[in-house]
């Protein structure tokens, strides 16, 4: 993820990001499935998923408001 689409990603609403979130996370678990079966070719990709998930949790816990 480039920084150009973490800055779009800021301004989308929290329930595009929690769908986003939930097929990244299944995504991941699907690769880490993968690679057990010895499917996967592309390990990165389980840490690139892995990361893409953090900044969005981030985002999201960045977002809440103010008490």
């Amino acid at each position: 993820m480039k920084k150009r689409e973490f800055q779009q990603l800021k301004s989308k609403p929290k329930a595009e990001l929690l769908s986003q979130l939930t097929a990244l996370r299944e995504k991941s678990w699907g690769l880490k499935k993968d690679l057990v079966a010895g499917k996967v070719k592309n390990v990165r990709e389980i840490r690139v998923t892995k990361k893409d998930t953090a900044k969005i949790l981030t985002i999201l816990n960045n977002q809440h408001e103010p008490r």
